[in-house]
């Protein structure tokens, strides 16, 4: 090792960005520009202020970081490694971006132990940072006393021009700004450049004066390359400001030390390239060979683990005095970070007969999440001002409102996007809340993203999404979602719902906070009618999770199958019957949840769907993509493959075919 003249902070920077360019170089893929320039701001936060354990990254009252910026992912992966992180051992940078690595092209909080939050698209992270945040101060106004702060930590983001351009940034940081969260403090990288060049080719607003005016309190350090004392202070005063969240504007030189690429858009997304390394090298006056940290640079790091232990010792004090004064408190929250459910929680779901009255499975969905707030104090959710029609009121729990944080009601305004995002975030807090987030089944395009995103990344929300079908009628095709349930169906790891009645409706959600609560978590979305439906006398709570079960049968093996879903179940039962007096042998499955469904053993499904009947119709109001796997050449689907029509909504179902006398003539015609 030659012995160089820097100062012990610029070792440390520098290992940073030479980290990530001798990473990015030997994959031949990444953006090492980010990292280069992001670096001095970076160190300051990870070294001076971020309170985290390297040694056990799911700490509870840790500093929560984003990188919204997600594309200069071997900044984090490069801090995780120097500061101990056992996730991010040097094998796995030199690994970075290669097959089964846990250091992949963008961060993913799945794959690689002390990743947040899975962040690509750009403007997730600083939306997810929000619902971190939010979690935050839901639990501390939920749970922390006069005498006992327990649950005090910092949101802290790097975002960057990109994510300050999409659209979703914009939605959640006017709700942080109206929610006044201020453990949220976000920098942004003001570097001017993306993957086009120089970001005054179509970015030219004022971001500091946006985020003034949704709120925030917002400062700017004008050189982020060498200002570490600025940053600090920055930082300092950031953390003095309480009432609103602090967005910290740092000016920085995109791959700062390369002497030809530095400012341009040749250092965002690609390798050096050999030359350029070795030039860089020379430059910042750095002799190490690649991926060597200097061990006075490596040694200051790695204070982190000591630190951090020490951190949590002092917090695990201060929660064994906690017990001991409110212990029913401690024990709640116990129970929801260790991932358990209430003891029986599960009786408290409605329960419907035939004699129940006729409703829309909205209203249900409306009952089930009243019901099970009341045994569920980790459920938090809301809608994207849509709560009267949605039926997502928790009432008497309150709006969740600056200063008022132990609510539960949490207003989205029409903000979809952001929302789904919230969510994510809420439910990758680690503290055990079990989000919930509302729209019309039709603007699940405004969001999908974030409902991807959400599969991907184990996010237990539960999305709820109503006006499922052409029935919701005048509004029309706008409102009318016909292909949406086939695309949501498509996202692996997303469980799609569309419960027939208030029993499949409480099953639904049986099985929804079971996930968001399993080891692995997954969503699930539940699409409910806007239209007034029978309590089904065959309908369960638990063929819910078997995703498709026998509703109503005849004698003997079958002639026919007919397979509903949602709405239109109930007029297979009543078609069924009428086929039934004419002497034919009718079998109705219900099949709330495909997904569900493809879990199931072999013996099982073939219980459901016997090989030897081929003859089968599919009724859905919405497009046929898709129910070949269940239907074959000698059956036939009853779809909308169109868009719908304005029209109320009993005769635009007629109109389209789903009535019980056509689906009668539907089966006769797959009998032959």
């Amino acid at each position: 090792m030659v012995a160089t003249t820097q100062s012990l902070e610029e070792l440390c920077i520098n290992s940073i960005r030479f980290l990530a360019i001798d990473a990015v170089q030997k994959a031949n893929s990444g953006h090492p520009g980010l990292p280069m320039g992001a670096a001095p701001m970076a160190f300051v936060l990870w070294d001076k202020f971020m309170r985290f354990n390297p040694k056990n990254p799911k700490w509870l009252n840790r500093d929560r970081f984003v990188l919204s910026a997600g594309h200069g992912c071997m900044l984090l992966y490069a801090l995780m490694h120097l500061t101990g992180f056992d996730s991010v051992p040097m094998e796995e940078i030199k690994q970075f971006r290669q097959w089964d690595s846990k250091t992949p092209g963008h961060p993913e909080n799945h794959i690689t132990e002390g990743i947040e939050v899975t962040t690509g698209p750009l403007g997730q992270g600083i939306a997810n940072a929000v619902g971190l945040a939010a979690a935050e101060a839901h639990l501390a106004a939920t749970f922390n006393k006069p005498d006992c702060n327990l649950i005090d930590h910092y949101t802290y983001v790097i975002m960057g021009d990109g994510c300050n351009m999409e659209g979703i940034s914009g939605e959640a940081a006017s709700l942080a700004g109206h929610w006044g969260l201020g453990k949220l403090i976000a920098f942004y990288d003001d570097n001017h450049i993306s993957i086009d060049g120089h970001t005054d080719i179509s970015f030219t607003e004022d971001v500091s004066k946006r985020f003034e005016a949704y709120g925030w309190h917002v400062q700017h350090v004008t050189d982020g390359n060498t200002g570490l004392d600025a940053i600090a202070e920055a930082i300092e005063k950031a953390k003095a400001v309480t009432d609103k969240p602090s967005m910290i504007k740092v000016t920085t030189l995109i791959g700062y030390g390369s002497p030809n690429k530095a400012d341009t858009h040749d250092v965002h997304g690609a390798a050096l390239g050999p030359d350029e390394v070795a030039a860089t090298r020379k430059n910042l006056g750095w002799e190490y060979p690649e991926f060597e940290v200097p061990a006075d640079a490596l040694s200051h790091f790695r204070q982190a683990v000591d630190r951090g232990a020490k951190y949590q010792e002092e917090w695990d004090q201060l929660f064994s005095d906690y017990k001991s004064k409110y212990p029913e408190d401690a024990a709640t929250l116990e129970r929801m970070v260790s991932g358990k459910l209430p003891e029986g929680w599960a009786d408290a779901l409605p329960k419907y007969t035939p004699e129940s009255k006729k409703d829309a499975t909205r209203n249900q969905s409306g009952a089930t999440l009243n019901a099970i707030a009341g045994v569920l104090p980790e459920l938090i959710g809301g809608s994207a001002d849509l709560a009267p029609s949605n039926k997502t009121l928790l009432k008497g729990l309150g709006d969740f409102q600056k200063g008022q944080y132990q609510n539960r009601n949490m207003r989205f305004g029409v903000r979809e996007h952001g929302m789904g995002a919230i969510c994510n975030g809420i439910a990758l807090h680690g503290s055990g809340l079990i989000p919930y987030g509302a729209t019309f089944l039709v603007f699940t395009d405004y969001m999908r993203n974030s409902i991807r995103l959400s599969a991907l990344a184990e996010a237990g929300v539960i999305w709820v999404m109503t006006h499922d079908s052409i029935a919701l009628g005048e509004d029309g095709p706008t409102h009318q979602p016909v292909e949406h349930i086939a695309s949501l169906r498509l996202i692996p790891q997303l469980l799609v719902m569309r419960p027939a009645d208030g029993n499949e409706t409480s099953g639904a959600y049986k099985v929804a906070v079971e996930k968001a609560k399993s080891s692995h978590p997954q969503p699930t979305l539940l699409a409910l009618s806007r239209q007034g439906l029978p309590n089904l006398a065959g309908s369960s709570i638990d063929g819910v999770a078997k995703g498709a079960y026998i509703i109503s049968d005849g004698e003997g093996t079958p002639d026919i199958i007919l397979i509903g879903t949602g709405g239109e179940t109930y007029q297979c039962v009543d078609a069924a019957e009428k086929l039934r007096e004419e002497g034919k042998k009718v079998r109705v499955v219900s099949m709330p949840c495909w997904e569900l469904f493809e879990e199931q053993d072999a013996a099982y499904k073939e219980s459901v769907f016997p090989a030897a009947v081929k003859k089968r119709l599919a009724v859905e109001a919405g497009v046929s993509f898709g129910w070949h796997r269940y239907v074959t050449d000698e059956g036939a689907t009853l779809s909308v493959d169109t868009f719908g029509a304005s029209a109320p909504g009993g005769v635009v179902l007629e109109k389209f075919g789903f009535t019980v006398d056509n689906i009668v003539a539907k089966a006769k015609e797959v009998l032959g």
